[in-house]
Order: structure tokens, then C-alpha cells, then sequence
């Protein structure tokens, strides 16, 4: 072997911080340390891995390409190095974790804070985006597990049912459609200005399999990229939407919006567990991982 375990560590660290000086303070070493291992390496390799842009590092195609092999070498030697100090104290838990907004935003949190009662030494990096962002990062192997209410068609990836969740249809409290005793048909439905997550969200994706092959199509839509702003639209009348149970429980506690009465069956969608074929997750991890109560 060329090149050292170390300085594999310091390219997957400036793969992830973007320059040697923070990717310096994760591996401990000083930015002329870190700038001096990356160079051999890159030298030994035959190969320039990053684009020099101003006082950014950035993975250039070809190191693009090999990242994520070289990120699986090295966690596996890792786990053999941990099964040869068996006898030692167990290591901290570093965990990638990455989660759709939803479930990101409203599920994750207590679930963190029930790991960290059991692992207080636990070193978590949570990134959350949209369900179609956090699939192709966990199928590069930048996260070691995720947690998404969309479908994932990665090839790369494991796909396990987690949880489920209830979609809501909802409107402003003071809009005709939500009228007490009213009861809306398809027709109502359609022709209402429809409030959207943008494609690639797990939410959107759930609504227009439950909702178009009744609908047909949604005659006017307004787009947003995030839950709470959708609500809030909501809440001010922009239009109606369908949303998760978690993301209108308070707003419809406090009587700012109303569920919509339309007949239709309930829309229950699941939520996944995803990772990367290559990695196994162990026993005590999965329960640390599992869905709040």
C-alpha cells in the first residue's frame, strides 16, 4: 500500500470541510500538516483529487469517483482495528445521520435526544434536505444511515420501513372551504389553489400519488421549499394543502387552520430507513434508531 490510513483520513476530511484548515481541527493536525498529507498523497496517487477555487478545496471529477470507495475502506478498517481492542472501553458513537424536512424536523430530535441519554459521548452530524438530496448523499456514502418519508430508488441502497405518518388536507380557519359542515367534492378540490413542497420532497411526492388519480390534475399550485412556510401560507389563506399530522398539530390546536372534509380515505404514507448496501448496521444502533413512541 502507498499511502497511509492517515492520510486517508485527512482526503475524507477535506473531502467533507472544503479546506485544510477545518479539515485540520477534525484530524488534529495543523493546516501545514494536513495541506503537506493531502499533497503527498494526491502525489502518490498520480492525481489531483480537488479544484483549488480561491481558499476552497473541491472534489474534482475523478475525486468524485472515488470517494466513496475510499470512505467504505476506511470505515471498514475501522470496525476490524474496534474488533481487535474489543477488550477496551467502547468508542464514542460518530454518527452521519441524514432526514428528510419532515421527518427531520419533528421526529429526529426526540430521537436524538433518547440516544444521547443512552450515549452522552455520542458524536452526531445531522443534515436534513429533501428526501430526493438525503438518497443520493447516503448513496455516496457521505451518511452512514437516513431516515426519508419518499420513495428511493438508488440502486445502492437498502430500504427499510421505519414508521408511518398521516397526511392532513387542510385550510385557513376563516376559508369557505373549511366551512363547518361543508363537504367538498373533487371538483372543489381541483379547481382550489393547491400550496406545494417543491419536487423532490417526500411530501410532494405522497400527495400527488394519493391525491391526482382522483384530482386529475391541481388547476392552480403556489410552490414552497419548506414545511413552515407552507403552513404559514396556509394560516393566511394563500390556498390548501395536505401536510403531515406533525406539521399542522399545533396550528390546528391553536385554530388557525381546519381539516378539510372531502370523504376520501386517510392518506397514510411510510417512512424509510435507508443506507448504504456496504454498510451494516448493528444491533444496538438500529435500537438507538428507532421511531419515537
Amino acid at each position: 500500500m502507498r499511502f497511509t490510513l492517515r492520510q486517508l483520513e485527512v482526503l475524507l476530511a477535506v473531502a467533507d470541510c472544503g479546506s485544510t484548515a477545518a479539515a485540520g481541527e477534525r484530524v488534529a493536525l495543523s493546516q501545514s500538516a494536513t495541506s503537506a498529507a493531502l499533497g503527498e498523497l494526491e502525489s502518490l496517487l498520480g492525481a489531483r483529487l480537488f479544484d483549488r477555487v480561491g481558499r476552497r478545496l473541491l472534489l474534482n471529477e475523478r475525486g468524485r469517483a472515488v470517494l466513496p470507495e475510499l470512505r467504505e475502506a476506511l470505515d471498514r478498517l475501522r470496525r476490524l482495528e474496534r474488533q481487535f481492542t474489543g477488550g477496551e472501553a467502547e468508542p464514542p458513537l460518530a454518527l452521519r445521520l441524514g432526514a428528510s424536512r419532515t421527518v427531520g424536523n419533528y421526529l429526529v430530535p426526540p430521537l436524538l435526544a433518547r440516544l444521547l441519554r443512552q450515549r452522552p459521548d455520542a458524536q452526531i452530524e445531522l443534515h436534513i434536505d429533501n428526501t430526493r438530496a438525503i438518497a443520493a448523499a447516503a448513496a455516496r456514502l457521505e451518511l452512514d444511515v437516513a431516515l426519508v418519508e419518499g420513495h428511493c430508488s438508488e440502486p445502492e441502497l437498502a430500504v427499510e420501513r421505519w414508521s408511518e405518518d398521516r397526511l392532513l388536507l387542510v385550510a385557513a380557519a376563516d376559508d369557505q372551504l373549511a366551512a363547518p359542515g361543508r363537504r367538498l367534492d373533487c371538483a372543489e378540490l381541483r379547481d382550489a389553489r393547491w400550496l406545494l413542497r417543491e419536487p423532490g420532497s417526500g411530501t410532494r411526492e405522497a400527495v400527488e400519488q394519493a391525491l391526482l388519480p382522483r384530482l386529475d390534475h391541481f388547476s392552480r399550485t403556489l410552490q414552497f421549499d419548506s414545511n413552515e412556510a407552507l403552513l404559514q401560507g396556509v394560516a393566511a389563506g394563500l390556498g390548501v394543502s395536505c401536510l403531515s399530522a406533525w406539521v399542522v398539530a399545533d396550528a390546528l390546536a391553536l385554530g388557525r387552520i381546519r381539516l378539510l372534509d372531502c370523504g376520501l380515505p386517510a392518506i397514510v404514507r411510510p417512512l424509510y430507513l435507508v443506507h448504504h448496501r456496504a454498510r451494516t448496521l448493528s444491533p444496538g444502533l438500529r435500537e438507538q434508531l428507532a421511531p419515537p413512541a
